[in-house]
Parts: structure tokens; sequence; C-alpha cells
């Protein structure tokens, strides 16, 4: 018999990167692209006008500041802990069900990809992998009052359990429709 770890670490087969959204701005609309850059620290380029720093400063951050080490626990809530964020595919249909409608689309929801074959949650505090690019999930993505102006009223609870979930970029690339998830 399987252990819960073994469980937990077992899927059933890879995922697969079906949509990729970008959004210039804060409320801006959210703009369908075929791949994007992601890097380390600031997420996908392009996203709220996220642009790829020049350099580094220091390697240690600002002056008087003690470095954490390598392999310190991210503070919760703390920076980076929201660069992507992700929804499950299977997940539109039942969002549009509980809203009334007849279908919800990616750009509806805001969320920066949207993955299949795989079950997000179980990705939550683990790393995985969507093409080149090495994310950790972070945490749940829970539904914004935005629900309720893209979806109609009670778009927020239709949205709530199924919201996806919230990503750290590990090691970044260039993303593709069509690249495979899989969980490290």
């Amino acid at each position: 018999m399987k252990t819960i770890h073994e469980l937990r670490a077992t899927f059933p087969r890879p995922g697969r990167l079906e949509w990729i959204g970008l959004r210039e701005a804060r409320r801006a609309p959210v703009r369908s692209v075929s791949e994007a850059e992601v890097h380390p620290l600031v997420g996908l380029i392009g996203d709220h006008g996220k642009v790829a720093p020049p350099r580094l400063r220091a390697l240690s951050g600002e002056p008087g500041e003690e470095a954490a080490p390598a392999n310190a626990a991210p503070i919760p809530g703390g920076p980076g802990r929201r660069q992507v964020t992700l929804i499950q595919a299977e997940h539109l249909p039942v969002i549009a069900s509980l809203a009334g409608l007849e279908t919800a689309t990616p750009e509806q929801l805001r969320r920066n990809l949207v993955v299949s074959g795989i079950p997000l949650l179980a990705l939550k505090e683990a790393r995985f992998r969507v093409g080149e690019v090495v994310l950790e999930g972070t945490g749940e993505c829970h539904p914004c009052s935005r629900m309720e102006e893209t979806l109609g009223e009670g778009g927020y609870n239709a949205v709530r359990g199924h919201g996806g979930l919230t990503a750290r970029v590990i090691q970044g690339r260039v993303i593709r429709v069509g690249d495979v998830v899989t969980p490290l």
C-alpha cells in the first residue's frame, strides 16, 4: 500500500498548457498570446507592464540587509508568491454552469495560464515544470470582486474553489501553448 506522500506524488499523466494571457496594466483587458517569456524576478514579461530588470543591483539585496539562506521557506504573502496565476481548463465549464452562463473564458477569469490534464491543487506547495520553465505552487488563487463584473451577480461564489493556483518562478525561459506540464 502506498503512503500518503507517495499518493500525492503520483499523477496519471502529464498536463498541457492550453492558453496564455497577459494584461498590459491593472484592470486592462487580458490579451491571449501563443508564447511568453517568464522571468524569476518578475513573472511573465508584459503582464501588468512587467519588464525584465536590466541587471541585479547586488547579490545580497539592500545595504544592511541580511542574506536569507538559499533553502529558506518563502514568507507567506511575501514578494513573488503570485508571479503567475494558473487555472484548470476542466473548471471553466463548472464555473460557467455555476454562474448560469453558456461559457466562461480565460479572459474573464483573468489568470495567466490555463492548463489541462493535471489537478492544479495537487501542485500547491510543489515544484512543477511548464515546458522549460520551473514554477512553485504557492497557494490557491481565490477569486476577486472583479468576478461579479465579468461573470455577473454571484460570479465571485461561482469561482470559489475553482480559482486555480498562484505560483512563483524558480527557473525562467519561454513558455508556449502546447507545452507539457509535469510535477518535479
